[in-house]
């Protein structure tokens, strides 16, 4: 194995539960291994669908893991909430609403 090889296997992943949201509040929960793509291609509306179709623009939660099944379980358990209890989580880190993704 060469030392890349051996870089790529020992070097950690990160994944990252997130919510995404519109002007008028409309919430996304999703899991990715690159939030800065991700969030790149909401913008973007790479995909149809919900995303695309509600203009899901601004990043206003996330969650890190180094852990994909881990992630998954949470992005689940988040999903399965009322949305008052998912404003809450975002609230409680992000009162304004700011676009956490606005400087990158």
């Amino acid at each position: 194995m060469t030392d890349l090889q051996t870089m790529r296997n020992t070097t950690p992943k990160q994944y990252y539960v997130y919510l995404m949201s519109n002007v008028s509040r409309t919430l996304y929960v999703g899991v990715t291994n690159n939030l800065e793509r991700r969030v790149s291609e909401h913008r973007a509306g790479t995909f149809q669908g919900f995303t695309s179709r509600y203009k899901m623009r601004m990043l206003v939660y996330y969650e890190m893991f180094d852990d994909i099944l881990v992630a998954i379980a949470r992005e689940k358990q988040i999903k399965g909430w009322l949305r008052s209890k998912k404003i809450a989580i975002i609230e409680a880190v992000n009162p304004n609403w700011r676009d956490l993704s606005e400087d990158w």
